[in-house]
């Protein structure tokens, strides 16, 4: 977005928005947020710092949407929740020729105490940030990693140094007369451009695949020819078997070589062979014979495979040339039937979906990181909660060499869980146990998939065939759910 379209949307949205409460933040991505602001036509505030993409405008969407698409939360989106939760919103403006946006709040503390916040929204390519400023300007915390002086958390904020125009991402083509608000024209294009990118990566993963399977089977019937070779011509090696039972009497020997007649030849002609000299003429015989047999059954085998594979690569260069004609016509539906894609992601929302009811005999928690972590009871409680609710790739976390309450990290997206989130769970695997009054607590914690019940054992006993140890301080320093 260039200044213009930041100055046209601002205008536009900031009636909309000031004295509205801020509510809850829905981290779509890793630099998306969406903001409720209990908007009376219910639509949120959606704010992209995408360095190749920022960008700012109303969206609407149905919260279960929302909550679908979302990312466990920042710890940015934690501060902003902290800091600004329930705080009024009293303006909204744009610096002067710059692409900057600053929301002003009105907060108070838990004990009724006035104070002011300021969200920035710089939407300013390779700079582009959300920062939260203190009431005299100082930076409390950012969601990217700062850059640049004025930009660090701690100091007094100044707003980056403007790109080269020349460095300026294109200003998107916004058809404002089809809509309604500029807001609308936005959201509609930069939906459009996400399902144009969603759609050649799907595309481009398509061809990769087919690539690497005619690949592999192409790989696969050298290898067979090759083999073919070696075992090398069963006709031609009987024919020297039975030529050397023939001249058993008669063969000539000279050292490796033997002279034999061709019986088979017009003529009869002497032709020469060699054989191992440590070997008789019926011992060579014999292994010609056994390399006849291995070789006609081999021939056998490898003409029936040869012909799988070649009709297996008709097969797949079909599916090139259908997948190149769905990728021309930009048939998104056709795509996800020939990927098989669009019944996995049913099954896999409805999964997400389950995993956030409660689960019956445990503690729930949520850490700084925004990840859900369980405590189970009793044990009984635990042996439910690792083999019956917990995946394969969330994190299991007991007190090593006390009895206590297994924990689990829940981890849907299979990302690496932050190192602060296993701190808080390994604290509360501590607190939750017998040593729970010791100062320091070894804490074993291991990947769900790593875990086994052995036959006949006691509720709660499990066997890690793989695990780290981390010491802590036994608390329970994280939010109750």
């Amino acid at each position: 977005m260039d200044d213009q379209t930041i100055k046209a949307i601002v205008e536009e949205i900031a009636p909309v928005l000031t004295g509205r409460m801020m509510g809850k933040v829905f981290q779509l991505s890793r630099m998306t947020l969406a903001i409720d602001f209990r908007a009376r036509d219910g639509r949120y505030l959606f704010i992209s710092v995408e360095p190749a993409q920022p960008g700012i405008y109303m969206i609407e969407r149905r919260v279960r949407d929302l909550e679908k698409q979302s990312h466990p939360s920042s710890p940015f989106a934690l501060v902003l929740r902290k800091h600004l939760g329930g705080a009024t919103l009293i303006s909204l403006t744009k610096d002067e020729a710059d692409r900057i946006v600053r929301f002003a709040f009105d907060a108070r503390d838990e004990i009724g105490n006035r104070y002011t916040r300021t969200l920035v929204a710089q939407l300013t390519g390779k700079a582009a940030n959300l920062l939260l400023l203190d009431e005299r300007g100082y930076i409390i915390d950012a969601l990217r990693p700062p850059r640049g002086e004025g930009q660090q958390i701690g100091e007094r904020y100044q707003p980056p140094t403007s790109p080269r125009p020349e460095n300026l991402l294109a200003t998107p083509p916004l058809e404002r007369e089809q809509f309604n608000t500029l807001s609308e024209a936005a959201d509609n294009y930069y939906l459009q451009l996400e399902a144009e990118r969603a759609f050649a990566a799907r595309a481009a993963s398509a061809r990769a695949r087919l690539r690497r399977e005619i690949a592999q089977r192409e790989k696969l019937r050298r290898h067979l020819t090759d083999d073919l070779t070696a075992h090398g011509d069963a006709a031609e090696h009987k024919r020297i078997g039975d030529l050397l039972l023939a001249n058993i009497a008669s063969a000539q020997r000279h050292g490796n070589i033997v002279k034999l007649t061709d019986y088979y030849a017009d003529d009869a002609p002497l032709i020469e062979i060699e054989v191992d000299e440590n070997r008789t003429l019926q011992e060579e015989a014999a292994r010609r014979f056994n390399r006849y047999t291995k070789a006609r059954r081999a021939a056998q085998e490898i003409a029936v495979r040869l012909k799988i594979i070649e009709k297996e690569l008709e097969t797949l260069r079909s599916r090139q040339l259908e997948l190149e004609e769905i990728i021309n016509a930009r048939d998104e539906a056709a795509l996800e039937s020939f990927t098989g894609e669009a019944k996995p992601e049913k099954r896999q929302s409805k999964t997400r979906q389950k995993s956030s009811d409660n689960v019956p005999g445990a503690r729930r928690y949520r850490s700084s990181d925004g990840y859900e972590i369980l405590v189970g009871r009793a044990a009984r409680d635990n042996d439910q909660l690792t083999f019956r609710v917990a995946r394969p790739h969330d994190l299991w976390l007991h007190a090593a060499d006390y009895p206590g309450s297994h924990v689990i990290i829940r981890n849907q997206t299979r990302a690496d869980i932050p190192h602060r989130t296993i701190i808080e769970a390994a604290q509360l695997a501590a607190a939750f146990s017998q040593a729970k009054r010791d100062a320091k607590v070894d804490v074993h914690y291991t990947q769900r998939k790593f875990l086994s019940k052995p036959k006949g054992a006691a509720p709660g006993l499990v066997r890690m065939s793989s695990f780290r140890t981390i010491t802590v301080e036994p608390r329970a320093s994280v939010e109750r759910l």
